[in-house]
């Protein structure tokens, strides 16, 4: 096994969210895989494993447990498959538990098309309040709460992680309009072990869609505020 630790969203080294980039010939059992992203500790470790086809096959698992879309670990296994593994290639799919993902090299960048969640509306609590630290503008849930807030908010919230856990959907998004950028998050993911994800890729499979719609424009620049950073190119595709 050849693993590598990689930060994806992000042009500096020690920023953006890093994630563990294991190299298989074939996959290893669901226990030991769990072991080793223990042993990690990152928000992801991904597992590849290079099919007869050329595509390669992925997996995710956070310190709790495998998950199912993680965006940020696929990008960085492109990064991986597309500099080490096949130098040559441009284009890499991966088949994964959300079906198959495309990953494009464009330049010194990397494109990814990935399914976005539907977010329905829902109710604004004292929990919510309690969990964030300020109460929220307005809320939504997909497979993730989303709760919008001002930027200052978002930037400065400190959240009781124990109460975030008892939030409604997998990880809690708190999000604004941004100042410098078209939008402003972060992302906290108890249920997964991991407090806060530095930089969270399928969290803006909510985000995107979201804001597409309320600022009325496909193209979103996006930037994580977590103490790492990171910023997101991203483009709302509707069916």
């Amino acid at each position: 096994m050849r693993c590598y630790i990689v930060d994806a969203f992000s042009d500096t080294p020690f920023c953006g969210n890093p994630a563990a980039i294991c190299v298989l010939e074939d996959f290893l059992e669901d226990t030991l895989m769990q072991k080793i992203a223990i042993e990690h500790n990152l928000s992801e470790t991904a597992f590849i494993v290079k099919q007869d086809s050329g595509d390669c096959a992925l997996r995710w698992f956070t310190p709790a447990k495998e998950i199912d879309l993680c965006r940020h670990a696929t990008l960085a296994s492109a990064f991986v498959v597309m500099n080490i593994i096949e130098s040559h290639a441009k284009a890499v799919h991966f088949h994964t538990k959300s079906g198959i993902l495309k990953v494009i090299k464009n330049g010194s960048l990397f494109e990814m098309d990935f399914p976005s969640f539907q977010l329905t509306p829902i109710s604004v609590t004292q929990e919510m309040s309690e969990a964030i630290g300020y109460m929220p503008q307005k809320a939504y849930l997909g497979r993730d709460s989303v709760c919008i807030l001002d930027e200052n908010q978002v930037i400065n919230a400190t959240p009781d992680i124990a109460k975030v856990k008892h939030l409604q959907g997998e990880l809690l998004h708190i999000t604004s309009k941004g100042s410098k950028y078209d939008i402003v998050s972060r992302s906290f993911a108890p249920k997964h072990g991991v407090a806060e994800d530095p930089v969270c890729g399928s969290g803006h499979c909510h985000l995107v869609p979201l804001w597409s719609e309320i600022l009325n424009r496909a193209k979103i620049t996006a930037y994580q505020a977590s103490k790492r950073g990171g910023v997101l190119y991203c483009e709302y595709q509707k069916e």
